[in-house]
């Protein structure tokens, strides 16, 4: 027990020596340079940046997703519609089959190499929710999440921004 203490009181004096600042003739040479009065002047206060809003930040991130789809082997297009940056949502794959109809004879039989195009605007919250109703999404939440990528009219309409 006696060694603990004489090595904490060691360590202590150790660590209080080792911080020391190092003596003042051997600081380096200080230049002050003196200030002549500049007489003031009318200086008018710079307009701060309007922060963007919510509705202007989302309609920047929805111009900047993707407009088509190039499909890969495996995919389908409930994947495709559920990818971030196409809807965030599988049950709205019924809008991007009515944009391509004429690439797609069978919405069960896709191909690797067919490009789609991604519709983001011309729409109505209405062909939303026949979209996700059609697809399979439960009466009760036919109206798409917070979370999906829908033109910000509409988000804004459903009270999201």
């Amino acid at each position: 027990m006696k060694r603990m203490l004489w090595l904490a009181i060691a360590c202590s004096l150790l660590f209080a020596w080792g911080c020391a600042k190092k003596p003042v003739s051997q600081q380096e040479d200080v230049v002050v340079v003196e200030e002549t009065e500049v007489p003031a002047a009318k200086v008018e206060p710079a307009e701060k940046p309007v922060p963007p809003s919510p509705m202007e930040i989302y309609e920047s991130e929805y111009k900047s997703l993707p407009t088509t789809h190039t499909v890969a082997k495996g995919e389908c297009l409930w994947w495709i519609a559920e990818y971030q940056q196409v809807y965030n949502d599988p049950f709205m794959w019924p809008l991007i089959y009515k944009a391509n109809r004429d690439m797609i004879k069978n919405p069960d039989m896709i191909y690797p190499g067919q490009t789609f195009s991604i519709p983001r605007d011309g729409f109505s919250l209405d062909d939303v929710k026949e979209a996700r109703k059609s697809a399979g999404a439960a009466w009760k939440s036919l109206e798409p999440g917070q979370d999906v990528y829908i033109p910000a009219e509409m988000k804004a309409a459903l009270g999201y921004l």
